[in-house]
């Protein structure tokens, strides 16, 4: 793995497959890092004739953390959001879509193909939609237009979401709330064995644990506020994946997302949550490579 500077922040990442190869970014949601990519997903991309990289955005994993002197009070911030008010936030998705294209001007990538999950499907979208010229195709996975009204949460899920762990001090303590978390939110039809998914929580865990960027990460999701408008500008080929399962973003946000975008694809996968399980990963790399494919031949 290696950093970069990019808007005066570090930006960890990891690049994999031929230089060569036309490049695929792949932009991880809410408080994960890029090593929630699972490498079997990575290296299927890779076999198929793509550059894959990964990386941590702002506020989690190894890349720089924005420190605030006074926590964010999300549920004001809710609260504000739904009465269509101003909501403060240190940075935005805009802020965030500007790392990533940074990070492609700091590997010099004139171009990539442009795939993200959940908030990292919102990351992607903007960039697409600013960025046209840097964008070679779009993959918006298990994410949303930021449409409330399609995008609400079951409330076993949400109160998951915003959980802490007993002691945020304590790994152990950690790693068995994101245990919890994601037996919520995961796939009812495609369910991770346990060893495998505590196995991939504590790598996540033991190398960086932000409670706090997970919080502000949420704050610039919620300050963005709703992105329909700024869907329709996107001219990229693009493919919209969502769970038919998902309890967290229902699949009614899947629709929209694609029905907002001119053009897009849509796929639907029953049995799929609000994750990346093992026996998903390689239809979704067939389906990506072969949309990424897809749009390079045009």
């Amino acid at each position: 793995m290696a950093s970069v500077e990019v808007s005066g922040l570090t930006i960890e990442y990891e690049s994999l497959g031929n230089p060569s190869d036309p490049a695929i970014v792949l932009i991880m949601g809410l408080g994960m890092q890029l090593v929630a990519w699972p490498d079997a997903f990575c290296q299927g991309l890779v076999e198929r004739g793509f550059r894959v990289i990964r990386f941590d955005n702002r506020d989690s994993g190894l890349s720089g953390k924005i420190h605030l002197k006074q926590r964010p009070n999300l549920l004001l911030a809710f609260a504000a959001a739904w009465l269509k008010l101003p909501v403060r936030a240190p940075y935005s998705l805009n802020d965030m879509a500007g790392d990533t294209v940074g990070l492609l001007d700091a590997l010099g990538i004139e171009r990539a193909h442009i795939v993200g999950a959940s908030m990292g499907g919102m990351i992607a979208q903007v960039i697409a939609a600013r960025f046209p010229q840097r964008v070679l195709s779009l993959t918006s996975i298990m994410s949303s237009s930021g449409n409330r009204k399609v995008s609400r949460s079951k409330p076993r899920a949400l109160q998951a979401l915003l959980g802490q762990p007993s002691d945020a001090k304590d790994p152990d303590k950690a790693i068995e709330h994101l245990i919890r978390l994601f037996g919520v939110i995961g796939s009812p039809g495609y369910p991770t064995e346990q060893s495998d998914l505590r196995q991939r929580i504590g790598l996540g865990v033991r190398r960086s644990y932000h409670p706090a960027g997970v919080q502000q990460q949420l704050l610039a999701i919620i300050a963005s506020g709703d992105r329909r408008a700024l869907l329709g500008k996107i001219a990229a080929p693009t493919l919209v994946i969502h769970g038919a399962d998902d309890p967290l973003l229902p699949v009614a946000a899947g629709r929209d997302t694609a029905r907002h975008i001119r053009g897009a694809k849509l796929m639907v996968i029953d049995g799929m949550g609000h994750d990346l399980p093992p026996g998903l990963l390689l239809r979704l790399v067939e389906a990506i490579a072969a949309h990424c494919r897809q749009a390079q031949s045009r």
